[in-house]
């Protein structure tokens, strides 16, 4: 649900952009949902389409476009995963099948208490520290391989554990 203090929000997003073109928006707008509610469902993309007066269609390209935006609820931690030829090249495949062991899901599913999201992310950009991860569209992960994917998750774990 979108309240009036997002709507507030979303006004100060366009209103750094002259009238005509508000629909410049939409990222600022598509984030703060996310920011507030950790996803952006249909509902929010019809409510942010209005509000910008553009069609419904449009903003979902932009949705699902981006791999930032969450189109479903997520865990705690989204880990997305490169499965791009460099990572696969560098064991990549080895790596997300690790990962998807110790977790005890697959890629696009959800550990049950809600902790840990598996994302496909087609290329991060950072070919050269292949294989590589992105922890909550905000963390890049270097060369990861067993060892560090179990740090990676025990700290993971230990810093929920603390809240």
């Amino acid at each position: 649900m979108i309240t009036e203090a997002t709507k507030a929000r979303f006004a100060r997003e366009v209103a750094k952009y002259p009238a005509e073109q508000k629909q410049s928006a939409v990222m600022a707008c598509l984030s703060i949902v996310q920011q507030e509610q950790g996803w952006v469902s249909q509902e929010s993309e019809a409510v942010i389409a209005e509000y910008l007066e553009m069609p419904e269609i449009a903003v979902h390209e932009v949705t699902t476009f981006y791999n930032m935006y969450n189109q479903h609820p997520v865990g705690k931690y989204k880990l997305s995963v490169c499965t791009n030829l460099p990572c696969q090249l560098r064991r990549g495949r080895e790596a997300l099948k690790h990962l998807e062991d110790k977790l005890g899901i697959k890629m696009g599913d959800t550990t049950a208490d809600g902790v840990f999201t598996i994302e496909q992310s087609e290329c991060l950009g950072a070919c050269a520290d292949a294989p590589v991860l992105l922890v909550n569209d905000r963390h890049m992960c270097s060369f990861m391989d067993n060892e560090k994917l179990d740090q990676l998750m025990t700290g993971l774990r230990a810093a929920e554990d603390t809240q």
